[in-house]
């Protein structure tokens, strides 16, 4: 992309709109209240409009408005209870204990409830910057009430006047996220292809593109207007999401043997071709991204279908020179790939049309109702609360370091009386989060932000002495610093600084030298204590998790597998609506175990147990879950019409290694089950024949028969059951190695220390 259309993404983007509007939402009480010389007043209620802020996470707005609301009491009632026990150390340690327990936990009800709790944490350690005492405790709190909920009511106003546009955000990064995948499937086609590397950026960003998608679900089917409401825009949109949600299946399944095609073509250039109408067809999702994002029309590329009718004419041309009967198998594949293209450059063609919002749709309320499926349910019962009250649950964990870290800290403050202890305290709050390789992370960030920002803090109050100038950049600092709030807290820190030091500057211009040295001391020392925290209070490593995701992994392929090669059995009809959902599940569990292993990957080596064997498993259980989506592809197309009862046996055969997976992982007893390759090989045999078939007829010039039709199909589809079974035994072999591992390096511990396995 341009940098002038980067530059036009990025400010017709969420993150960009976000950070301007969370800042307007947090100044205008103060600015509205300086203007009747009650800045003071208004300071409070920025306060309480800053901690709603943080509840305030993308979603339907029926969720963030009972996040708000419950937000807005709970933190006027912790206001006062802050207050009230300020000045005792023991009650207010233990405050800051239980506050960090209990708001830590509620991370178990999913990402709004855990903001709550950040923001519910955030008022108690703000509340100690200068309590109020007496009947002044109430007023602050009733201030800080009313701050709160002056920022959901305008959060709410603005959403009413603009209800699509955060979708069309969302949706526009959704695209152009699938754009990026495609992108690097594009990288396959090009000579020398660094598969491994190709293969991790895959990964990451098919999690991307997962993570948009379920919060567009959420946007879309738990949104009542959008849903019920026969809004044209609201259909427009819907059905974009659809199409787009297909389009990315569909990229997926592009899956080729790349060793063999370039060893066959790359001498032909028409892999080149493809490349470059992959690279084409990226270009116009991300215009298309751009489009629904920024409200303005996009246009099909004529560069795109050049492309590819130069494509279709080399191949053409190649079966007729270079289609001998030994590369008809190639060619299949070949054709596929070009066929798959023409299709995604005709579904892309539709988009650009539905940009213009100029197109009659009809309701089509069955797939609404597939998709519906995916959006995201709350829990709120107490007993998943309870539940999670043990070791065995991360976030139980989180909880009880971020407890203990917090009590730590504020000992620190007490016994070296340290100016401004509280920023202690929000350092740990904001730095310690449940997996420590985010707490490492961001504990890097923040130092090195912070001292950034104080170097250009101080250079601007060195060289500008307006204040009215000074005012204008802390804005432009405070807009910036929420706009990277949510993607790269390096950036947010550093921006935070100067914006903080230019506001207390205006506050009180004597104290600056002291409070630059006040921040960049408790910065460090929170900073210490999150690492101390995360490092040795009963941490939750990767290790003692990813063996369950692993399972989860398989469990997920089984599933979907059953379903997918269940239906190619027989002529029946199918389930549909079954197969898309346990795509998803795939989806969900592939994304949980590739974020487990890349925060694994940040932790100490001596926690990386097994990490090689772990990333053959993650690589490979990518390919899987891609001849899974291709597979699925085949039953849905109406073109292929290919079924056989034959692949019966060898759908129970690969399922076999799958249960077989489970059970090493699970550490069950018992011999395995070793599965019989003899039903797939029949099956291949089968294929062999009309395989020899065909090519008698292209050795005799017949290039156009029934037997081409027939082959093409049956090979689309035993293909994709090969790669699945190979896959699947090799998983198996996979689970084996890091069983052994495991154990040999477990024996090797306890040898070392034998009483080390008494430890928690």
């Amino acid at each position: 992309m341009h940098y002038t259309k980067k530059y036009i993404n990025f400010i017709n983007g969420r993150y960009a709109s976000e950070g301007i509007r969370i800042t307007a939402g947090i100044i205008a009480p103060s600015l509205v209240m300086n203007a009747f010389d009650m800045l003071p007043t208004g300071l409070i209620m920025s306060f309480g409009a800053l901690c709603v802020s943080v509840a305030d996470t993308p979603g339907a707005a029926k969720h963030r408005i009972n996040g708000m609301l419950a937000t807005s009491f709970l933190v006027a009632i912790l206001s006062v209870m802050t207050h009230y026990v300020a000045a005792n150390n023991i009650l207010l340690g233990i405050l800051l204990t239980l506050a960090g327990f209990i708001f830590s936990m509620l991370a178990v009800y999913g990402i709004r409830s855990a903001a709550v709790g950040i923001a519910a944490l955030l008022m108690i350690v703000l509340s100690l910057q200068s309590p109020p005492h007496g009947k002044d405790i109430w007023i602050h709190a009733i201030y800080t009430l009313a701050g709160g909920t002056w920022f959901m009511l305008y959060s709410l106003v603005l959403y009413r006047l603009r209800p699509y546009k955060f979708i069309q955000q969302v949706l526009g990064d959704y695209i152009q996220d699938v754009a990026v995948y495609l992108r690097s499937r594009g990288a396959l086609y090009a000579a020398n292809p660094d598969y491994d590397k190709i293969h991790e950026s895959l990964m990451q960003q098919q999690i991307s593109a997962e993570a948009h998608q379920n919060l567009l679900s959420d946007l879309l089917f738990n949104t009542r207007r959008i849903v019920k409401e026969s809004t044209h825009t609201g259909r427009v949109l819907i059905k974009i999401y659809l199409d787009v949600a297909e389009l990315f299946e569909s990229v997926m399944t592009t899956y080729q043997d790349y060793g063999v095609m370039h060893r066959q073509f790359d001498e032909t250039g028409i892999l080149e071709d493809y490349r470059r109408i992959i690279l084409s067809l990226s270009d116009e999702m991300e215009e298309i991204g751009l489009a629904i994002k920024s409200g303005i029309d996009s246009q099909p590329l004529v560069a795109t279908t050049t492309l590819i009718e130069k494509a279709r004419a080399r191949f053409e041309q190649l079966r007729l020179s270079h289609m001998k009967d030994e590369k008809v198998e190639e060619f299949v594949s070949l054709g596929r790939i070009l066929r798959n293209l023409q299709d995604m450059n005709e579904r892309l063609t539709i988009l650009h049309r539905y940009t213009t919002y100029e197109v009659e749709l009809k309701k089509n309320d069955a797939n609404v109702k597939i998709y519906e499926r995916f959006a995201e349910s709350i829990s709120l019962r107490p007993s998943l609360f309870f539940s999670n009250l043990n070791f065995n649950s991360n976030i139980f964990r989180h909880a009880l370091r971020m407890a203990l870290a917090l009590l730590a800290g504020y000992i620190v403050s007490l016994f070296f009386k340290v100016d401004m202890g509280y920023w202690i305290l929000l350092t740990i709050v904001v730095i310690l989060k449940p997996a420590y390789s985010l707490s490492k992370q961001r504990n890097y960030d923040r130092l090195i932000g912070t001292a950034a920002g104080i170097a250009i803090g101080m250079l601007i109050l060195f060289v500008i002495k307006n204040d009215n100038v000074l005012l204008g950049l802390m804005l432009f600092f405070m807009a910036g610093s929420y706009t990277f709030m949510r993607t790269n807290y390096f950036m947010s820190v550093l921006l935070m600084t100067p914006y903080l030091l230019i506001f207390f500057h205006l506050l009180y211009p004597y104290n600056l030298k002291d409070l630059m040295i006040d921040r960049l001391l408790d910065t460090a020392i929170g900073s210490v204590i999150a690492f101390i925290a995360s490092l040795f209070l009963v941490p939750a490593w990767e290790s003692s998790s990813i063996r369950t995701l692993m399972i989860k992994m398989i469990e997920a392929n089984d599933k979907y597998y059953s379903l997918v090669a269940g239906s190619f059995c027989s002529a029946g009809p199918f389930n549909v609506d079954q197969i898309k959902i346990a795509r998803k599940e795939t989806m969900v569990a592939l994304a949980n175990l590739s974020d487990a292993f890349t925060r694994m990957l940040s932790e100490p080596r001596r926690f990386r147990q097994g990490i090689k064997n772990i990333h053959k498993f993650v690589v490979l259980t990518h390919n899987l879950t891609s001849h899974l989506a291709t597979l699925s592809y085949f039953l849905q197309a109406k073109q292929n019409l290919f079924r056989s009862a034959d692949l019966l046996p060898v759908t129970q055969q690969t399922r076999l290694h799958f249960h077989n997976s489970i059970k090493l992982l699970n550490e069950e007893e018992g011999e395995l089950v070793k599965p019989d390759n003899s039903h797939l090989r029949k099956v291949n045999d089968g294929l062999s024949i009309l395989v020899e078939k065909r090519k008698a007829e292209v050795a005799l010039g017949d290039l156009e028969t029934p037997t081409k039709k027939v082959m093409v199909d049956s090979k689309s589809v035993i293909d994709q059951f090969n790669y699945i079974f190979s896959d699947a035994a090799a998983v198996t072999k996979i689970s084996s190695d890091y069983n052994k591992e495991m154990d040999e390096k477990q024996q090797r511990s306890f040898l070392k220390n034998p009483f080390e396995i008494l430890n928690v």
